[in-house]
């Protein structure tokens, strides 16, 4: 339905959000038939997948006021499910960790939430199940928090056509500033094709970046293994690089990769690209391995890059 009305687009949008918050079952007491509230498993999700976190990031990634975070933290460590560790190099801070019993928690409701969904997949057909993939990853792209404050650019999930510029793009720009042949191109080719091929978009994901309409960056997620993940073919168009959405790509490949729970986010890339290696670098990435060898008409120097997520 599409309506021009003001007040008939927010009455739309908030009959959506009543739907959905009664399908997925935040309404009820307890979430997931636990004893915990939406926001306690949400800070146990967060404290599942990733290590050493603060009550800062916490505030962050979660948008929670400091002291109605403070409060259910206090309640969880009462209960025994999370402990604060202080860091060696800095004893103002506090980490947080789940305990055993908490570990326990987490792991119950990720198997619950992985179950609910699952079952909600499965009652629709593979057309609504593409549909429904689809429209979520839309409103998450519009509604996301770069959006509210006004970034310059716009991502997106790939569409029919994105793979050609993507490929296109590449071959040209390195050409231009590397001076690789074509050989390269051919690779990124191969990289897309099989993207598409053996897509699977529970567990990976393309970002297109747009500017005034116009495509100016890409990065692609893929699934290696049940645990990890790779983070391949990050572009920026010179255009569009010193407004941060080179670092932007790269945070939500780390947010998507731990949302999905893989444990490592990995990449290739060589030792030249010195603007992408400070990016990688600056969200958290560590250099793992290094090698010489001759490709795309150059003597390069290869790196492997890994994130603990």
């Amino acid at each position: 339905m599409v309506t021009e009305a003001p007040e008939e687009r927010i009455g739309i949008v908030r009959q959506f959000n009543r739907f959905f918050t009664r399908q997925i079952g935040v309404l009820r007491e307890g979430l997931l038939h636990s004893p915990y509230t939406l926001t306690e498993a949400r800070i146990l999700f967060e404290l599942g997948h990733r290590d050493n976190l603060m009550a800062s990031d916490l505030c962050r990634e979660l948008g929670l006021d400091p002291g109605y975070l403070s409060r259910i933290l206090a309640r969880l460590e009462q209960q025994g499910l999370l402990e604060k560790i202080r860091p060696e190099n800095d004893g103002r801070q506090r980490l947080l960790r789940l305990t055993r019993e908490g570990r326990n928690a987490f792991s119950l409701l990720d198997q619950r939430s992985r179950d609910e969904v699952s079952e909600m997949l499965n009652d629709l057909s593979e057309e609504e199940q593409q549909r429904l993939l689809k429209a979520m990853q839309t409103i998450e792209s519009v509604l996301t928090k770069g959006l509210k404050y006004s970034e310059p650019f716009f991502l997106r999930s790939h569409e029919p056509g994105d793979m050609g510029w993507v490929t296109h793009r590449h071959g040209v720009l390195y050409a231009q500033e590397y001076g690789w042949d074509e050989r390269f191109e051919a690779l990124v080719a191969q990289i897309v094709a099989d993207f598409i091929n053996h897509y699977n978009p529970a567990r990976e994901r393309c970002w297109i970046a747009e500017m005034n309409g116009e495509i100016v960056g890409s990065v692609f997620v893929v699934q290696s293994s049940e645990t990890v993940a790779k983070l391949r073919l990050l572009l920026v168009e010179p255009k569009a690089r010193g407004l941060g959405l080179g670092t932007r790509l790269v945070e939500e490949c780390i947010r998507f990769a731990r949302r999905r729970g893989y444990q490592k986010l990995v990449l290739w890339t060589q030792s030249v690209l010195v603007e992408a290696r400070h990016i990688y670098a600056k969200t958290g990435f560590k250099l793992v391995t290094q090698g010489t060898h001759h490709s795309f008409g150059h003597d390069l120097v290869e790196e492997t890059w890994e994130l603990v997520l």
